[in-house]
């Protein structure tokens, strides 16, 4: 059965559901989350998406994102995911949200209004290989370098996060 994701407006008011490969299809407005995590160290935990994910193969990321389930909270969502893909839980705060849209080769559209939040963790994960490629930890500075060198290494959502709002993640 086909995940579904749910619609929203520019206000966050849920509009309905729809599957998640539709959604994407036809860019449609919907809800998303995506986690920073970082240690003591202030280094942020990044992730190397998966080769065969359906869009953004082998880019690197943040720390976990995806789409928050009917009737789940964000912070619900957010952990859920993260013990999915990176095999630990922590205590998560939200921050902040924002629109974005970015097309893919593949024809593929993510339009979300995307929830950021923010966790501490001081071990290394035990990534689900299904979901994850890799995994690093890197400094704020050092990935702001990395990622003005190399964009092309770097998801979309996590470079808008980067560029626009990386100091609300201090």
């Amino acid at each position: 059965m086909e995940e579904k994701v749910i619609l929203v407006n520019k206000k966050d008011d849920q509009l309905g559901l729809m599957g998640k490969m539709e959604a994407h299809q036809k860019a449609v407005l919907h809800r998303a989350f995506s986690v920073f995590v970082f240690n003591k160290k202030g280094e942020l935990l990044l992730q190397q998406r998966a080769l065969d994910k359906y869009h953004s193969p082998g880019l690197w990321t943040n720390t976990c994102c995806s789409h928050q389930r009917d009737g789940e909270s964000n912070i619900e969502a957010g952990k859920r995911r993260l013990e999915e893909e990176m095999g630990f839980s922590c205590d998560l705060e939200e921050l902040f949200w924002f629109v974005y849209k970015a097309s893919f080769d593949n024809g593929l559209t993510e339009h979300e209004l995307d929830h950021v939040m923010i966790g501490y963790y001081d071990q290394d994960p035990k990534i689900n290989k299904d979901e994850v490629a890799s995994h690093r930890w890197m400094l704020l500075e050092d990935v702001k370098e990395d990622i003005e060198m190399h964009p092309e290494l770097y998801t979309e959502w996590f470079k808008i996060i980067f560029k626009e709002y990386h100091q609300r993640l201090i």
